[in-house]
């Protein structure tokens, strides 16, 4: 098959390696890279089938500006809630793809391990199953591909997780020990669960790949972009500073900023996300714990 892979950042570029095992993969982005298999962005969308990594701050004026629909299959490659509307990626994808040629991947990956071919397993979620199947299919050995319908879960559990890992992060700076941190994630997927519920998710999904897999992964690792903008808040660094350091985009903090406005509206209970907020916006990370614990 003819795959074109939208965005050549790590994960981009990652997924463009694993998928060229079996198809014809070609790749573009908004910088133009010295890639043999870079192309324009018409060239690209007019594969049948598309992976999109293009970040959930970015997707929606992205797709207003970029994306013209001709049949394609895509599949979402990004996590993330978008801060300005609180809106899940599926929402601000509707209304260019339909339901049934959309779907997402989930599951603990760092793009790092990808491009060494080390043995990953990822799930692809999709209200089409036919869809689902025929990304599994492009898929290399070294993945094991399993599919789900729980598109909101996999969402959910794909953003949330960003905002954890941001908390493992500060917790780990702040040198609190195994027993917290063990403690923190725990409770975190509790809370990412509790979330999901407002929404209709399965709780399958946050026992599985997409939830407690990347969850574990995602906020026990300085590989993770999240978990090192914990580290560095925990030493006192702003945001914009911590960001500037790393020079990726850090889906968590959008995150946290669209889990707080949703929590608001809601009246949902979410204290670990409350307090990562709480540090972005300048809190004390000491006193967050404090009140984390005292809660």
């Amino acid at each position: 098959m003819r795959v074109g892979v939208i965005g050549a950042g790590k994960w981009g570029e990652a997924l463009a390696f694993a998928l060229s095992e079996k198809n014809e993969v070609i790749i573009t982005s908004r910088s133009v890279r010295d890639w043999s298999n870079f192309r324009s962005l018409d060239e690209v969308l007019s594969c049948e089938y598309l992976v999109i990594t293009v970040p959930a701050q970015q997707v929606s004026q992205w797709l207003e500006k970029n994306f013209i629909y001709s049949g394609q299959k895509v599949l979402v490659a990004a996590k993330g809630i978008e801060a300005s509307s609180g809106k899940f990626l599926n929402e601000i994808y509707a209304p260019y793809i339909p339901e049934e040629n959309l779907a997402f991947l989930s599951g603990p990956s760092f793009a790092s391990e990808v491009i060494r071919s080390l043995p990953t397993a990822l799930v692809i979620n999709s209200h089409s199953t036919q869809t689902a199947n025929e990304f599994v299919s492009l898929f290399p050995s070294f993945i094991r591909t399993y599919i789900s319908d729980d598109v909101t879960g996999a969402e959910i559990a794909g953003a949330y997780k960003n905002v954890i890992a941001i908390a493992a992060g500060i917790c780990e700076g702040l040198g609190l020990g195994h027993n917290a941190a063990a403690s923190l994630i725990s409770r975190g997927l509790v809370e990412m669960q509790r979330f999901g519920k407002v929404y209709g998710a399965q709780d399958d999904t946050f026992l599985g790949l997409s939830g407690a897999g990347d969850l574990f992964l995602t906020a026990s690792s300085s590989l993770s972009r999240n978990y090192r903008v914990g580290l560095g808040l925990a030493r006192g660094k702003t945001k914009e500073v911590v960001c500037d350091e790393i020079g990726e985009v850090s889906e968590g903090i959008g995150t946290a900023y669209a889990l707080h406005e949703i929590a608001n509206h809601k009246n949902i209970y979410l204290p670990i996300a409350a307090e990562v907020y709480a540090i972005l916006e300048g809190k004390s990370p000491q006193q967050s714990l404090k009140d984390l614990i005292q809660r």
